[in-house]
């Protein structure tokens, strides 16, 4: 026998048995992932069924705020009680796993039906009472009400209505704040006539929408917390906010993560050199810095534009909702911008959606979603962006006086106990 063909026979054997070896180890592992598999998809299948079990057991609340005619309150006192219902809570392991319970979600929302504008807070009903005491604490002089939720009187008809809506992202990374009323001067409670609210245009495009016409703005928030597990832990987690903006700032600073020591090392000297910031770098810094000192929020933002089919007017809808937002950009820093997810998506040719059946399913959809208040889980599951409380307080507070359009619902007169002395 040659030496090639001793050398094919020995190491042709020696690849058959380990091939032979391979696939018995397979087949042996083989009910292992197949049980691993089958555990992953049955949990995730599980999970949607128990959350929805638990959201259908509850009960929920649409309270509508109603403002005295003077709020002298800055946006402070707004972040003071998005402090308050802040709960990153999820529950136990068993009341996750088994009776589906997550962490308490609410919608902000800021609507105009016919040029009415209101301030609604929806919610479980059982935690309506720390609601409303938070906001009693804050905000005197105002009424709360709770009233039947305005969705469930809109119907959505194709052969008679229109619709428009969309969902908002920001422009750049979470971590980069968007202008807030700090920056606007709001928290050094200035005197009404020298205010630069940036919720009033927002208040005077809702209050000019005209009759069988309403737009929703629908801030859905929840507590942030850790969001994914750390690389190579199995259980730590980080929060890729945090990271992210401390990252930034690192950068900026040439700053090295683990030492913090900021600046360039000469290579002939070995001197660390200290960075020259602009001021617009140092201004990043800053507000980054603030940032990461306030407890922060999971958020989802979808506005809706619904008319009847005569006098929709898409131009004055969507130039106005894009406006409403450009009051919270700065070049610098972030800003905002819609992302689809709506009836918005289908601006392009006819023949892209023959007589706009698949616009009509999706607004269906999206007037859904609206209506449960849904953005968190699945079947209505986004992509949510992360604002701190001085953030969030920014895009929804009660303006004061300032905002003098007739359609906001103000309390005629203010309220004051009555005197000790009355005769009885």
């Amino acid at each position: 026998m040659s030496v090639e063909q001793s050398y094919s026979f020995l190491f042709g054997e020696f690849n058959n048995n380990v091939l032979h070896q391979a696939i018995q180890f397979a087949i042996f592992l083989s009910p292992i992932a197949l049980s691993a598999c089958l555990i992953g998809i049955f949990s995730v299948v599980w999970l949607r069924y128990v959350r929805g079990k638990f959201w259908l057991s509850l009960k929920y609340a649409t309270l509508e705020i109603r403002l005295p005619k003077e709020t002298f309150k800055s946006p402070l006192a707004m972040e003071t009680f998005f402090h308050a219902i802040h709960n990153t809570s999820d529950g136990s392991v068993y009341n996750q796993y088994w009776k589906g319970e997550y962490r308490p979600h609410y919608s902000l929302e800021l609507i105009s039906v016919e040029g009415q504008v209101k301030f609604i807070i929806w919610c479980e009903d059982r935690r309506k009472g720390g609601v409303m005491s938070a906001l009693y604490s804050q905000f005197a002089g105002i009424e709360i009400i709770d009233r039947e939720d305005y969705t469930k009187s809109v119907h959505f008809d194709p052969k008679i209505m229109k619709m428009w809506g969309t969902e908002f992202t920001l422009t750049k990374e979470d971590s980069y704040p968007i202008k807030t009323y700090i920056d606007y001067g709001l928290d050094k409670d200035p005197k009404e006539e020298f205010k630069v609210d940036p919720l009033v245009p927002i208040i005077e495009f809702l209050g000019s929408v005209g009759p069988n016409q309403q737009i929703w703005f629908q801030w859905i928030v929840r507590a942030h917390k850790k969001d994914q597990l750390k690389p190579g832990h199995l259980f730590k987690r980080v929060d890729t906010w945090k990271e992210g903006a401390e990252k930034i700032v690192n950068e900026i600073m040439k700053r090295d993560s683990e030492t913090k020591v900021a600046g360039i090392k000469d290579k002939v000297s070995g001197r660390v050199i200290p960075p020259t910031l602009s001021t617009g770098e140092k201004d990043i810094i800053e507000a980054i810095e603030r940032s990461l000192s306030k407890v922060a929020f999971d958020v989802g933002i979808r506005v809706i534009y619904i008319a009847k089919k005569d006098v929709f007017n898409a131009p004055f809808a969507v130039g106005g909702v894009m406006s409403s937002f450009k009051q919270f950009s700065t070049e610098n820093l972030n800003s905002f911008k819609p992302s689809g997810g709506g009836p918005a998506q289908f601006n392009g040719y006819p023949w892209e959606d023959y007589k706009d059946i698949r616009r009509d399913r999706v607004s269906r959809r999206f007037i859904k979603i609206f209506k449960r208040r849904g953005f968190f889980f699945a079947p209505y599951k986004g992509k949510p962006i992360v604002l701190n409380a001085e953030e969030l307080a920014t895009v929804y507070h009660f303006p004061g006086s300032v905002a003098a359009t007739p359609g906001l619902d103000r309390v005629p007169s203010k309220k004051s106990e009555a005197p000790s002395n009355l005769p009885i």
